[in-house]
């Protein structure tokens, strides 16, 4: 898999969670081809960018009256509630040829739908879409039984099992084979510029922001 951080995404996906501050989660929102705001940060970015979104995407209940009027061209209100506003993006973007998407805004505020947002990542990646999370400290992707990343040493790294077993793993200070726990997999670091990660089943790599370059 490519590196993380060099990923150039179809969509831009904004949430109405935490607003991009770091300059690389902002890069993406500011670059991205087209951007579908999930409901109410559809009023957060108009605001702070300046602009319009691509499309704004969900069921409509945090999205000021106002606006709904205002933007009634770009919003495409979806009354499912078996879904959440991400899964609604996510599903027009799939419809409308994405097929790598980056999330931004999806974590922050209340902590059950940051876990929500999160999890929903082993999600997409079975719809077949190449996806990652942008927060405000690192990036967060799924992985189908293997991960690969060019780093900088001593780079954070977290890995969360969804069922998977039997890892062999390259490169990180805490080897591990087991993952029992979500957290039993957390707070590792690269010790070099290489992190390799094989095991049979789905889980999710986590890696911090680097303020430096590699040479």
């Amino acid at each position: 898999m490519e590196n993380n951080f060099g990923f150039q995404p179809d969509v831009v996906i904004l949430g109405g969670g935490d607003y991009p501050t770091h300059p690389q989660a902002l890069a993406l929102l500011r670059e991205a081809p087209r951007v579908i705001c999930c409901d109410g940060a559809a009023e957060a970015y108009i605001a702070r960018e300046g602009r319009l979104p691509w499309r704004i995407v969900g069921d409509g209940d945090s999205l000021p009256s106002a606006l709904h009027t205002q933007y009634a061209d770009i919003i495409r209100t979806d009354p499912d509630q078996d879904t959440n506003d991400q899964t609604k993006a996510t599903h027009y973007a799939l419809r409308h040829g994405a097929h790598t998407i980056a999330y931004l805004g999806a974590t922050g505020r209340r902590e059950d739908h940051t876990l929500g947002n999160i999890s929903l990542l082993m999600d997409y990646m079975h719809m077949g879409l190449i996806v990652r999370m942008y927060t405000n400290h690192g990036v967060f992707q799924p992985c189908e039984g293997q991960f690969t990343a060019h780093v900088l040493p001593e780079t954070q790294v977290s890995i969360i099992s969804f069922g998977a077993h039997d890892f062999l793993s390259t490169g990180l200070r805490y080897p591990f084979t087991q993952l029992s726990t979500w957290w039993s997999g957390t707070l590792n670091a690269a010790t070099g510029e290489d992190i390799s990660i094989r095991a049979h089943g789905d889980f999710l790599v986590f890696l911090s922001y680097e303020t430096k370059t590699l040479p």
